[in-house]
């Protein structure tokens, strides 16, 4: 497979607009569940996400509902979008080619919340009255996230190519016309650049509230990461030792909040069953009222 990775709201979605544009088959759908009545204006041009999203493994290969088993020799170039976690835990037979994309911290904070404020006037529209769901703080989340891909690329050592998302929307061009060569598919270059829709950028790097930042040394680091990315210079030794150092500091609150949202995730399975368990005693009363 050709899996696109990244973070959530990284751009990879639109490298899968790419993609396809450039006559790759897919698998995804542009907006599942009903994602356009409620999330179309954080991506127009559709999510093209997947069950697969979570990482090609046991619990997803063979499709739970349907059975269904990849071959990892029957999908060599379909591409699909697999974000970071899931790529990790993905099995390396189906690991062909990585197209990983990041985008700024900043911007990164600034797009979850909005889109987060899409999912909870969705949640409000549907008539839900449970409390808003505990979030890991975006800045950690982008962090942990891209400092896992680092690690896993050094780890397996598959074939990928790491791309900022201000260099892709700057030079689509010459960025895609580069991937197409290194994946093998050029004779559609014009189409896939046509994909790129610089005008759908909505988020700059914006002020942001205390509890939404690293400190000057953390920002430094990962501003300096995405700078390499951008550049497209590498990671030298004194640099990973850098990320080393910083990834250590974090742990701490990256393991309290964790416990934090896995325990109010826990929370909200209890009071959503008991809330099921108790419509369907009054269900009953109402049967046996009649």
């Amino acid at each position: 497979m050709i899996l696109v990775t990244g973070t959530k709201r990284s751009g990879t979605s639109l490298w899968m607009q790419i993609l396809i544009a450039a006559g790759y088959p897919a698998i995804g759908e542009a907006f599942p569940r009903r994602w356009s009545e409620h999330l179309k204006d954080a991506n127009p041009s559709g999510f093209f996400e997947s069950a697969l999203r979570q990482g090609v493994y046991y619990r997803t290969n063979p499709d739970p509902r349907t059975g269904h088993f990849l071959f990892p020799a029957d999908v060599v170039e379909h591409v699909v979008k697999v974000f970071i976690p899931g790529l990790v835990r993905t099995d390396l037979a189906f690991v062909h080619r990585v197209i990983a994309t990041i985008r700024p911290w900043r911007e990164y904070v600034m797009s979850m919340r909005r889109l987060y404020a899409l999912e909870d006037a969705r949640a409000r529209a549907s008539g839900s009255t449970a409390p808003r769901p505990v979030r890991p703080p975006p800045h950690l989340e982008w962090w942990s996230e891209n400092f896992a891909l680092i690690g896993d690329i050094g780890t397996r050592r598959y074939p990928v190519h790491v791309q900022s998302f201000d260099r892709l929307l700057a030079e689509p061009e010459e960025i895609i016309g580069r991937v197409l060569d290194w994946i093998g598919r050029r004779d559609r270059l014009a189409q896939a650049v046509a994909a790129v829709r610089p005008e759908h950028r909505t988020q700059r790097a914006p002020p942001l509230a205390d509890e939404e930042r690293f400190d000057d040394d953390a920002a430094r680091v990962c501003d300096e990461l995405y700078e390499r990315v951008d550049d497209g210079r590498g990671l030298e030794p004194d640099f990973i030792r850098a990320l080393n150092e910083l990834n250590a500091r974090l742990q701490p609150e990256l393991r309290r909040r964790a416990q934090a949202v896995r325990a109010a995730a826990r929370q909200r399975t209890r009071a959503s069953d008991g809330l099921a368990l108790l419509e369907g005693r009054d269900a009953g009363d109402a049967a046996d009222g009649d």
